[in-house]
C-alpha cells in the first residue's frame, strides 16, 4: 500500500497537471484498468484510453488549479480544489471534491469527482 506521503505527492502532481499538463501526463497517474467518474452520476470512463479521452477535453485551454484541502486515510484521498478554465473573454471555475483510491503500486485505481452546477461559476 502506498504511504500517505506518496498519495499526497500524487494528488499534488494531479493538481499541477490539471493546470499545465497534457492528457497523456494525467493518464500516467492511473492504473491500466482505472475508472474515472466525473461528475458522480455521469459516464464512467474505464481504462487509460477512455481516461485520456476524458482529459483531452481540457488540453489547449488556459487553466489554473489550486488545492484547497486534502485528507488521506488508508489508500484513499479526498480533496477539494479549484479549477479555472479560461476561454476567450470568459471561462469558468469548478470547485469539486475528488476521491481517489490507490492500488498497491501507488497508481490511481478509481477517481470520483463530486460536483454539480452549483459548484461552477461563470467568469
Amino acid at each position: 500500500m502506498p504511504s500517505a506521503e506518496d498519495i499526497a505527492h500524487t494528488v499534488n502532481r494531479y493538481i499541477g497537471l490539471l493546470a499545465k499538463g497534457s492528457a497523456d501526463d494525467l493518464v500516467e497517474l492511473y492504473a491500466d484498468d482505472a475508472t474515472v467518474e466525473d461528475p458522480v452520476g455521469g459516464e464512467v470512463h474505464i481504462g487509460q484510453q477512455a481516461i485520456r479521452g476524458f482529459y483531452s477535453a481540457i488540453e489547449g485551454a488556459e487553466r489554473e488549479c489550486e488545492l484547497v484541502s486534502l485528507r488521506i486515510a488508508g489508500n484513499e484521498a479526498a480533496f477539494q480544489f479549484r479549477l479555472t478554465v479560461k476561454a476567450g473573454d470568459g471561462g469558468l471555475v469548478i470547485e469539486p471534491i475528488d476521491v481517489m483510491a490507490f492500488n498497491d503500486d501507488g497508481k490511481v485505481a478509481a477517481m470520483k469527482a463530486y460536483w454539480a452546477a452549483d459548484n461552477v461559476t461563470q467568469l
